[in-house]
């Protein structure tokens, strides 16, 4: 079994508006990283994001990045402690995130979101399930901001 999961919406602006929000540190901590991000989605940079709800900045290394159309990012799994049927120590290693942004024909952009690489544990479900919640979070946050001036998140986990 591959762990990884799509998550995708439309969001009712052009897709320049809708990658910006994404790829700048300031809007994207405006509506998402709720703790803050510091640097912008370019290749080969490693940023740092942070959210209120699991706090301490996560590096966040980007792999690729196509403006307006594509950003590939990887950063640590984060699969929690061990479950007590899990014996054996597990290593660090990273999973794979891609941000696919398809202008439509309609003047609204489709925002895709795929993350993939767990290691096929209980807990590496787990942590794709809890990442997949996320991204869909992110999805909903994302469309609430550009559209609506709405930060959903603000307040919602602390």
């Amino acid at each position: 079994m591959d762990l990884k999961f799509k998550v995708s919406g439309r969001i009712a602006r052009p897709v320049e508006e809708v990658f910006e929000a994404v790829a700048d540190p300031a809007k994207l901590s405006a509506y998402f990283t709720t703790g803050g991000a510091v640097g912008r989605l370019e290749t080969g940079k490693t940023v740092q994001w942070e959210f209120a709800d699991f706090p301490g900045a996560f590096p966040v290394e980007v792999v690729e990045v196509e403006p307006n159309r594509r950003i590939v990012l990887r950063w640590e799994a984060n699969e929690g402690p061990p479950e007590a049927e899990e014996a054996v120590v597990r290593a660090a290693y990273m999973t794979t995130v891609v941000f696919t942004f398809e202008p439509l024909d309609d003047g609204r952009t489709l925002v895709t979101i795929e993350e993939g690489g767990w290691h096929e544990t209980p807990t590496g479900l787990k942590a794709a399930f809890g990442n997949c919640q996320g991204w869909s979070q992110m999805l909903a946050a994302l469309k609430a901001w550009v559209e609506h001036g709405v930060n959903l998140r603000e307040g919602f986990y602390v």
